[in-house]
This record gives C-alpha cells, structure tokens and sequence, in this order.
C-alpha cells in the first residue's frame, strides 16, 4: 500500500451521519480519513488542551487504539465523540499489534491515543508505528500536548538544547550509574518520575549531578499544579522532609556547565583529599560530579590511591 497523505486542517469535510464532535452546543464534522494510522497527542489534564484537529480525526477514525479505555472515554464523553475502543498497551501490544496492522491492510483509518499527552513518549506504540511504516500504511502525526515540554517551558531553565530520558530505573543504584552517564549531555534534561520515588530520584541526581539548578514540574494543567524550583540538592532536602506528593511529575535539571579540563596529576590530587575524610565511593562520587567526569573512571582512579595509601 502506497503512503498517503496527511488531511489537512482546511479540507474537513462532513461524512455520514454520526460522524460529528461537539464543542458546547455546536456539533461539527468530523475529519473524513484516508486509511492509515493517526498518532493523536490527548490533553494531559486540562481536557480543553486538545485541538480541534485532533478531534476531527478521533470522531472520524474507524476505531481508536487507546492505552486504557476507562481513561479516554472520559475525552470521547466530553466531545460528544462515539467511535469503538481497542485496548492497546504495553502488556497487550504483541497480541493485538497484529490485528491492528491487519486493519490498515483492509483501508481502515486507525487512531493511536495514550491516557495523556503525546503517544510513544514513554508510552506504548514505538513498534506498531515502526512496522506500519515498513509496511508502507500511512503514519501521520497529530501533535499536541506533551508533558516533557510543558515542563520545560515553566522550569527557567534553558530550552535550546535538552535530553529526555523518561523514567530513571527504580533501583538506587542501577539510577545513579544512569545520571552519570548522563552527567555531560550539554543541555537541560528531562525526567518522568512516580511520586513515591521522587525524593530519592532528587538526591541521587544531587549527587551524581551536583547542585546543578532544577525544577520539579507536579499535576501540569491540572486543578493542583505546582512547579517547583531550586537547587538539586535543595529540592531533595524538601521533599524527603515531606509526605510523598500526588500525580503526575516531570524534573527538568540545568545542563551540565563547561569546565576547564583536568589533568590527571591534579584529579588525583583531588580525589586523595576527598579520601582523607570519605569513601572511596563518596570521593569519587564528589570528585565526578564537581568536574562531570564518568563516575567509573573516577571511582576506578580512587581504588588505585586507596590502596597506594594503605
């Protein structure tokens, strides 16, 4: 099947009955579709941040893939929008990725929604675009909302370059070995983290990072939203002196500051002073994060002075 082209915003056309969303009291076409699979970016609590576009296509889709379909009821109950409802998941992707390509084969236009925000941003749909597209079916995007950069826009922190790297792994330490790898990326990064680990996800980025500067970005567009701002080190001494908060969360930390280079005679020098009073894992963690050097390198340099002092 040859790839077809994306609807554009000014050719929507009415298509048969039914087929409407509704804005308050207005009832107003749907989008008519040629066949392919439509990535539709969903508010991520605000349920006015949709765009009309993205609208058109979910009341004009032949069905919609939704991550949980309890959750974008709520979405397709408020426009007026009644269209029928696959689930598609991470824990059901390699069973219904299938019938769902089989689908675009038979001429179906498919909409592709996550619970909140933008698809395949930390959430499933990565591979089911990837073999729609190897198989030649139509992949248009409809863009909207995305949590990562609703956060960078509020955090104060530099937008020309960022990282996102979604969720850190769970454990501490598996965490930690992550930041540091992350340490020299030259622009600002962006974290998705659950609440119950958001106090130990900030002190292992002040370690491992330093007192870079921060913000912690909660419940975006939402009743409660609050976003936080400070140092690394500040902010996770706030929140583990806290009950763990509620929602959604996104941490924006600053971009790591250029540094002079050091040698090798004056990083050694500097991690045997830091041995005098820490580990060697803390000494290397210090020395590493002050010059956003590679923690292995630096805690394989303090084993050798370690045991040279012994």
């Amino acid at each position: 099947m040859s790839a077809g082209k994306a609807p554009q915003p000014d050719s929507v056309k009415p298509v048969r009955p039914g087929r409407t969303f509704r804005i308050g009291e207005a009832a107003l076409p749907a989008a008519t579709l040629d066949p392919g699979l439509y990535v539709v970016a969903t508010p991520i609590g605000n349920l006015a941040d949709v765009t009309l576009r993205a609208l058109a296509i979910l009341a004009g889709a032949d069905a919609i893939l939704a991550e949980d379909t309890r959750v974008s009821r709520t979405l397709l109950a408020r426009y007026g929008i009644e269209r029928p409802l696959s689930p598609y998941h991470d824990h059901n992707a390699a069973e219904a990725r299938p019938r769902v390509l089989q689908r675009l084969a038979e001429g179906q236009a498919l909409a592709l929604i996550s619970d909140a925000g933008t698809p395949l941003i930390s959430d499933p749909g990565y591979k089911l675009v990837s073999e729609a597209i190897e198989m030649g079916f139509a992949v248009v995007a409809a863009p909207g909302p995305s949590a990562a950069l609703a956060a960078l826009c509020v955090a104060g922190l530099p937008t020309d370059r960022f990282y996102f790297e979604g969720f850190l792994p769970p454990r501490s330490s598996a965490r930690r070995e992550r930041i540091n790898a992350l340490a020299a990326v030259p622009g600002s990064l962006i974290f998705y983290e659950a609440a119950g680990r958001l106090a130990g996800t900030l002190a292992d980025l002040a370690v491992e990072l330093g007192p870079r500067p921060a913000a912690v970005a909660r419940e975006l567009t939402k009743l409660h939203e609050e976003v936080r701002r400070g140092s690394l080190d500040r902010l996770a001494a706030d929140y583990a002196a806290e009950e763990p908060p509620r929602g959604e969360i996104v941490i924006v930390v600053g971009a790591a500051e250029e540094r002079p280079p050091v040698s090798e005679a004056a990083l050694d020098e500097e991690i045997a002073e830091q041995l005098l009073n820490l580990s060697v894992k803390d000494a290397a963690a210090a020395v590493a994060a002050k010059h956003g050097l590679p923690r292995r390198r630096v805690y394989a340099r303090a084993l050798a002075i370690a045991g040279a002092q012994r």
